[in-house]
């Protein structure tokens, strides 16, 4: 590890910080940018969520939590929407799929359709959630490189307005369905434009080697497009491509847009027909910590439409999508944890680290060990005088990788029972949750005007012992 000189000189120099974490000049501060943005520091020094204080919601709906900004959500939802809306009337039009997978519950769906987006869902079980909340079918868009009979038949049973098809022998699926349940099924197909965004190589998802979609440098894009016309129970709206995720810069979607354009192109000259629609996908970043400096929809909006009118040329503009999903819930999201121990580990010569076990981990935050995902921190219970120390925030689990922040500055003296909070979690956070050593997924609440509202419950040990059948078969044989 690459240990620097000490911007505070050599009095702090006995840390372990990587060469990217500044020293902070407040240890208790907020960095603009970082946290929801109804998150506060009272003066007690204890922080708020929505007004509520952290110790307030711990002690109502336990630890961990997931706390979701609903202002916070509502307010970057709605910027999506209208930012791209401007942006695009000049063209055709566009309009805002929210990625489901990023966070899914049936108050968020609710959330989404109040303030006019559409919904993004990729499994039954997403659908469900939907179709619970009365998401309407026309709105929902259903992903999925591996759907059953099973999930299409009830996608096209609920009307959903476009089933996003990702390979050959699933054009025929479809359109057997369809055909059986007397409908005309609108689809879109997914096509791999040959992109690698610039992110990590597990979420980078437009480059060949991959599960996703349909080849255009293969030629099976446009084969797929003949498949697709030959059958009449099937409704071609257009295509559509996803480059990854947790993009900060537009280029990769310059030259999808390119590709996916030409192919467009290529349909109206060999099959005389001109398909209405266009999806260039999400992936847009947010800032996880101070090395990330994400554009705001104002930003993005007119960037990617500047990019279409020019790949257009005077080909027809089709009308747009786009699917943000973790830039609209990532940042609502802070995870609140309990310290359980704290241990000061030697890590070589001089230099140590605090490690701070909380009372989570990998089973609620997976993305530090999946992705060597960075996270901030702060201490939410109190404010602190003490100098700064390089800290590690681990979990509980019996496994050496149970990291959820690797580097932070907290005061030197935290220690068992302060709250630690960790910001943008909303995103891929509960959706990727396990029950790893058997430890049930926190609670997830809504917060706003000084009000929390449970929206996901916690697990119980008698959840998970509910579905081991050996438990009853115990009980009765101990009878």
């Amino acid at each position: 590890m690459c240990v620097r000189a000490h911007e505070a000189g050599a009095l702090h120099g006995n840390d372990a910080s990587p060469t990217w974490l500044p020293y902070p000049d407040d240890v208790n501060a907020l960095i603009p940018g970082l946290w929801s943005r109804q998150t506060t520091r009272e003066e007690s020094g204890q922080m708020s969520f929505g007004g509520v204080p952290a110790r307030d919601l711990l002690a109502n709906h336990g630890s961990p939590l997931l706390v979701v900004d609903e202002a916070d959500f509502r307010s970057r939802a709605r910027e999506f929407k209208n930012e791209f809306a401007a942006a695009f009337a000049p063209l055709n039009g566009a309009s805002i799929f929210y990625a489901g997978k990023a966070f899914l519950c049936t108050s968020v769906v609710r959330w989404v359709r109040e303030e006019g987006l559409n919904l993004d869902v990729c499994t039954g079980g997403e659908l469900a959630v939907a179709k619970a909340a009365a998401m309407p079918g026309a709105q929902i868009a259903f992903h999925g490189n591996n759907k059953s009979d099973q999930e299409i038949r009830a996608a096209l049973e609920y009307g959903v307005g476009r089933l996003v098809i990702d390979s050959l022998e699933e054009i025929d699926r479809v359109a057997d369905i369809a055909a059986a349940l007397g409908v005309q099924a609108p689809v879109m197909l997914r096509v791999t434009a040959g992109v690698e965004a610039h992110t990590h190589e597990f979420i980078a998802t437009a480059h060949e080697d991959q599960k996703f979609g349909l080849s255009l440098t293969g030629g099976v894009a446009d084969e797929a497009v003949r498949l697709v016309l030959e059958r009449s129970e099937l409704n071609l709206l257009g295509v559509h491509s996803h480059i990854g995720s947790q993009i900060f810069d537009v280029g990769g979607f310059e030259i999808a847009a390119r590709r996916v354009i030409d192919l467009l192109v290529r349909v109206r000259e060999e099959h005389g027909v001109v398909l209405p629609e266009l999806d260039l996908g999400g992936g847009f970043g947010v800032m996880y910590n101070t090395q990330h400096a994400p554009k705001t929809p104002a930003e993005l909006a007119p960037l990617l439409a500047e990019i279409v009118r020019e790949q257009c040329g005077d080909f027809p503009y089709p009308h747009l999508s786009f699917e943000p999903g973790r830039a609209i819930v990532g940042p609502a999201g802070t995870t609140l944890y309990t310290v359980g121990t704290v241990k000061n580990v030697q890590v070589s010569g001089a230099h140590k680290r605090l490690y701070v076990s909380v009372d989570g981990g990998m089973s609620d935050n997976i993305r530090t060990a999946l992705y060597d995902a960075d996270y901030s921190c702060l201490l939410a219970s109190r404010t602190s005088p003490v100098d700064p120390a390089v800290v590690r925030i681990v979990g509980k689990h019996c496994e050496s990788g149970d990291i959820v922040v690797k580097d932070e500055y907290l005061p030197a003296d935290v220690h068992r029972g302060d709250i630690v909070a960790v910001p943008v979690t909303g995103a891929y956070c509960y959706s990727l949750a396990s029950n790893y050593n058997h430890v049930p997924r926190p609670a997830v609440v809504s917060v706003g005007q000084g009000e929390s509202r449970l929206m996901v419950r916690r697990e119980s040990e008698a959840d998970l012992l509910a579905l081991d059948a050996g438990v009853s078969e115990s009980v009765r044989e101990a009878r």
